[in-house]
């Protein structure tokens, strides 16, 4: 019998990069870390960042701490995949070469990022998977930042007005995560993986 020609079925890159978004106090970092502890293939994305290190933060390993600078030149290069400056101060960023050296070996990426920078991220790096992540009710996202306990009520309102206004989005994305338990939440995360891994095509 001959040889086939065709190609034999096959999952295309195992890599993915993953971009968690959604209104604070949804739990992203908390759900991020958390899988990225259980999921030792996945690397998070640092951020690049204009503000300096705070504490035992390092270059590097926490954040990629640039100038002013240096910052503005990775924009004008088109280098970030998003960036934005947090009220009026300190500029942060999505490193291209970040994501695109880790998925060239094999390593998944995982980033979170508000809602703007997402839907940045959809025009920039269309081959992302986009996953809301939200509380089970709004009341929670309020309680959720009142027990932080480091935002005065002025933040805490304007976070709570910029919420509302992301939660009118969620509809647009390729998943759904509602964060009631976070266990529970990062068994989900799993799962969505799982399943984009074996994914033939996108309709």
């Amino acid at each position: 019998m001959g040889t086939a020609t065709f190609p034999f079925p096959h999952h295309k890159t195992p890599a993915l990069f993953v971009v968690l978004s959604g209104p604070s106090g949804a739990g992203k970092s908390t759900l991020m870390q958390a899988f990225v502890e259980q999921y030792p293939e996945f690397v998070r994305c640092l951020s690049v960042t204009t503000r300096p290190a705070r504490g035992t933060e390092r270059d590097g390993t926490d954040y990629i701490f640039v100038s002013d600078q240096e910052f503005a030149d990775r924009v004008d290069r088109g280098q970030l995949l998003e960036h934005a400056q947090v009220f009026g101060k300190h500029s942060y960023g999505t490193p291209r070469s970040f994501v695109e050296e880790h998925l060239a070996i094999g390593r998944s990426v995982i980033k979170d990022v508000d809602v703007q920078g997402a839907f940045t991220i959809r025009g920039t790096f269309p081959g992302a998977l986009h996953i809301f992540v939200v509380p089970p009710n709004r009341a929670e996202i309020e309680s959720r930042l009142r027990s932080r306990g480091t935002e005065e009520e002025e933040s805490i309102r304007r976070r709570l007005s910029e919420a509302d206004r992301e939660l009118t989005v969620w509809d647009r994305y390729d998943y759904l995560i509602i964060n009631r338990d976070i266990a529970q939440a990062v068994r989900d995360l799993s799962v969505i993986v799982a399943a984009e891994r074996m994914r033939v095509r996108r309709a």
